[in-house]
């Protein structure tokens, strides 16, 4: 019998579902033409598309390679064990689990690992860039555990080592979190790994936004440091949505069923593949020219919104991500980035530390693979200066105008830039 590969997905989609298949579209169109300035965005390649709709998809595999709790996984667990082998050689670390459905579950995951409900943590206050799963009350890692804040520098925007350490010995937490979602700067690993020493407690680095900069020998790794990193395999990586963990062979086998049974049942197999193809391309000397890019690409639009007279935090980046204040142009964060999402110019807002303001956070990996450089960044700077400067035209037409000029210059700009080259259209 002949097995015969199945239609196009796209030319079956728009025939089976056209309503489906217009917004599949619509998705494809705004990506395209509208500036993706979200530091935790990027372009998957083709090929990490064509593993998320491959027929992995309708496996399930609740357990671990050779392990699984349903028949038919030889394939599958062919599949995870790549995945988990190029993951261990990409970033060094002697055990990989890469079955986490998202960061967040990789975090909640390391938590069930190392610590019990009503345990002291110590990680970046919420304020100062600490992600939700370290200590928000509206998420379970708040609920669950015992959070204590450290921050930054109020001069400087840096972390403070010193404060770290001092909180560390008054309060003697069972783990201590290294990661945020806004720092623009490096994180001490060393230093931080010496201070779970001196109280006796795990050190677990989120790194979730640098693991890509990391596999592209652009950023400092955790792996030698931390007890456990937890990661996601999008933003800088370049992957499918997801997270991964990586540990130490003595933590494997807790870590493990941390995931599964724990806080995980079925593994996505079409995901895990897909995590697989991401590996396989950041191990590659084109994806470390091209995490070195968005660093360059990252302190370039920097370097251009702070000629524009945005108050750029740190005065600068070592990532693809950065975060500015837009007061001095007179208008709140809300409200810039409603102009500029007006304008084509999408990105996110974040806390500012020190107060109760909000600013910009913005990130370069994604315009870096569509082909952009540093020359674009400054572009890119001078048109979000012109949304968002102050006029003495306050008339609502002088202000539309200015906007439909800055959109065609995006639409121009990415039409030499596309994401997708060749037409992935439903």
């Amino acid at each position: 019998m002949t097995v015969l590969p199945p239609a196009p997905p796209a030319d079956l989609l728009r025939h089976q579902d056209p309503r489906v298949a217009d917004l599949l579209l619509g998705e494809l169109t705004r990506q395209s033409t509208t500036l993706q300035l979200i530091a935790a965005e990027n372009f998957t390649s083709p090929a990490v598309l064509a593993a998320l709709g491959s027929p992995l998809a309708n496996k399930y595999a609740e357990g671990y390679p050779a392990a699984r709790h349903h028949g038919g996984c030889e394939i599958v667990d062919a599949a995870e064990r790549l995945a988990v082998d190029r993951a261990k050689a990409l970033f060094g670390a002697e055990h990989a689990n890469v079955q986490p459905h998202s960061g967040s579950s990789a975090v909640l995951a390391a938590y069930a690992a190392l610590l019990r409900p009503g345990d002291t943590v110590l990680a970046m206050g919420l304020h100062f860039g600490g992600h939700l799963t370290h200590g928000s009350p509206a998420n379970f890692s708040g609920r669950w555990f015992d959070f204590v804040g450290y921050g930054v520098d109020a001069d400087s925007g840096l972390v403070d080592y010193a404060q770290v350490r001092a909180l560390a010995r008054a309060h003697r937490p069972k783990a201590i979190v290294c990661g945020s979602i806004s720092y623009p700067r490096h994180l001490d690993y060393a230093a931080f790994r010496a201070i779970a020493d001196e109280v006796g407690a795990h050190l677990i680095a989120d790194a979730a936004h640098p693991i890509g900069l990391v596999a592209g020998g652009a950023a400092p790794s955790p792996v030698p440091y931390a007890d456990v990193v937890c990661a996601t395999t999008h933003k800088v990586l370049r992957g499918p949505r997801g997270g991964m963990l990586l540990c130490g062979g003595d933590l494997a086998e807790r870590i493990d069923r941390a995931v599964f049974p724990f806080t995980q049942a079925g593994a996505q197999m079409n995901a895990i593949a897909a995590k697989a193809v991401a590996f396989g391309e950041a191990a590659t000397p084109d994806f470390a020219a091209y995490a070195r890019r968005v660093v360059a690409n990252a302190r370039a639009l920097a370097a251009a919104l702070a000629a524009e007279g945005l108050s750029v935090t740190t005065g600068g980046t070592d990532t693809h991500l950065l975060t500015v204040d837009p007061a001095p142009l007179g208008v709140d964060a809300r409200t810039a980035r409603g102009r500029l999402a007006a304008a084509g110019l999408v990105l996110d807002t974040c806390a500012l530390p020190y107060g109760d303001a909000r600013g910009l956070r913005l990130g370069t990996a994604a315009v870096t693979t569509q082909g952009m450089g540093e020359a674009e960044m400054a572009r890119i700077g001078r048109l979000l200066g012109t949304v968002l400067k102050q006029t003495n035209e306050k008339a609502e037409k002088a202000e539309g105008a200015r906007t439909r000029h800055v959109r065609e210059a995006v639409v121009e700009l990415t039409g030499r830039f596309p994401p997708y080259p060749e037409q992935l259209a439903p």
